[in-house]
């Protein structure tokens, strides 16, 4: 098995975009090893490394879901106040019988869930972890590489520093100087002077490091079971988190059979969840009068605080969104979530893992993913993030998707933001006609060829 080049930690490339074959030329000069052709492939996430790192996966040999592992580890290491590895997700995938699937989307729900077994009294008391175990289970059902490669690219980025994006710096800034009341915390988001990172300053995480190369030679359960598990859930109490080892080993992700409905030609799935079911309203509303954003949107959000039990939501950003395509149409989407931006705020000391807070005192965000596809073949898929808008943004960023010849001819309404990967002429078949697109409020990145 070739494994993948280290990731190129100075990046460039750090505002939103539309790729169209941006590989496709070779460049090498006399003296120098021609590059690696590139295969088929496209990536979209919030912050350039986490696009990059799934981008250096597929032209390992991954697949969509190897891409999307690298990619969220990635995004634990690069954008933690969102996708932190105390948090966690939900899934849409699809991929061929090749790789583990069966023609048919499935969703992998892992959200960051409430303790079970807790006896309360924490001081800050979190959600039980649930990013890392999700992930996994996604890989080791329809990887194609080894665990340790799929990871290797967040592990050095970890290791050896990643340069503070602009979403994460602006997440950084809501926050301000109170995320450094933690010690732990402190010693991973503060500059040299005292104050929270900057953009383009280098962020370290040893401690995280140590367990990204842990979760490489053991899996899931280095977190889960045995002596590292204990030493976790001792490190994340002495941060207030008030877990059990009952607790880690009673939430587990879930396989769950997407919303489907038929609509624009094509067959669209949506994660069974709140952020789904208001997906699958605003696009059903979009379906019947496509002018009508306003009404669809009123739609969405009634039907994803309906299927809340009326619970309202909130504009706290405290979610984002990636997704993954690979050669072959196979395709994932996520939306990841703190629950709260930052999560409790508290780090587990020695483990480089910010902890998620739980749901049981916080609304948690919609997770959105939406799919199209015709005859099995892939058409589009769009994330969503912005909390009470996510839904609308999945909906309306797959109907624009759908009835384009681009991922996004305009933008998603706020405070919805979306990010989409489509094929005009379906992929597999017309390669050529594929691209992506981020979100062009945020900083993301979309990379990828034909």
């Amino acid at each position: 098995m070739r494994r993948a080049a280290p990731l190129a930690l100075s990046l460039l490339l750090t505002g939103c975009g539309v790729t169209q074959g941006v590989f496709g030329r070779d460049q090498s000069k006399l003296g120098e090893p021609a590059p690696m052709k590139p295969v088929v492939g496209f990536t979209v996430a919030p912050v350039p490394q986490a696009a990059l790192a799934a981008r250096q996966i597929l032209n390992a040999g991954g697949n969509a879901a190897d891409a999307a592992t690298a990619a969220g580890f990635a995004l634990a290491v690069a954008l933690p106040s969102r996708a932190g590895l105390g948090g966690g997700a939900a899934c849409l995938i699809d991929l061929p019988a090749s790789d583990g699937g069966n023609g048919i989307p499935t969703a992998l729900l892992f959200p960051p869930a409430a303790a079970p077994e807790s006896s309360g009294g924490a001081s800050r008391p979190a959600a039980v972890p649930q990013m890392a175990r999700g992930l996994i289970a996604m890989q080791a059902r329809f990887g194609r590489l080894a665990l340790a490669t799929d990871l290797a690219p967040a592990e050095a980025m970890a290791g050896g520093g990643v340069a503070v994006s602009r979403t994460f710096a602006a997440d950084l800034a809501v926050v301000g100087n109170a995320l450094l009341a933690d010690s732990a915390a402190r010693t991973i988001f503060a500059s040299p002077t005292g104050q929270v990172l900057q953009p383009g300053m280098i962020m370290r995480q040893p401690d995280l490091a140590a367990t990204l190369t842990q979760l490489q030679s053991s899996g899931v359960l280095g977190l889960t079971q045995g002596a590292s598990a204990t030493a976790f859930v001792t490190a994340a109490n002495q941060a207030g988190a008030g877990l059990t080892m009952q607790d880690l080993r009673a939430v587990r992700p879930a396989y769950a059979s997407p919303i489907t409905v038929d609509r624009f030609g094509y067959h669209l799935a949506f994660t069974p969840n709140a952020g789904g079911i208001g997906a699958a309203a605003g696009i059903e509303a979009l379906a019947q009068n496509p002018q009508a954003l306003d009404l669809a949107g009123q739609r969405a959000l009634a039907a994803a605080q309906a299927a809340r039990h009326g619970e309202a939501l909130t504009a706290l950003p405290a979610s984002a969104s990636f997704a993954t395509l690979d050669d072959r149409g196979g395709a994932v989407g996520c939306a990841t979530t703190m629950n709260n931006l930052f999560g409790t705020g508290r780090v587990a000391p020695g483990t480089g893992i910010l902890l998620a807070a739980t749901p049981a005192h916080i609304t948690p965000p919609l997770l959105t993913v939406g799919l199209a596809t015709r005859g099995g073949d892939f058409r589009a898929i769009a994330t969503g993030s912005g909390q009470q808008g996510a839904a609308m943004a999945v909906a309306t960023g797959l109907a624009n998707a759908v009835r384009s010849t681009v991922p996004m001819p305009q933008q998603v309404p706020a405070p919805g933001r979306a990010n989409v990967i489509a094929c005009a002429g379906l992929l597999p078949g017309a390669p050529k006609t594929c691209s992506a697109a981020a979100d062009p409020r945020g900083f993301g990145l979309a990379i990828g060829s034909k």
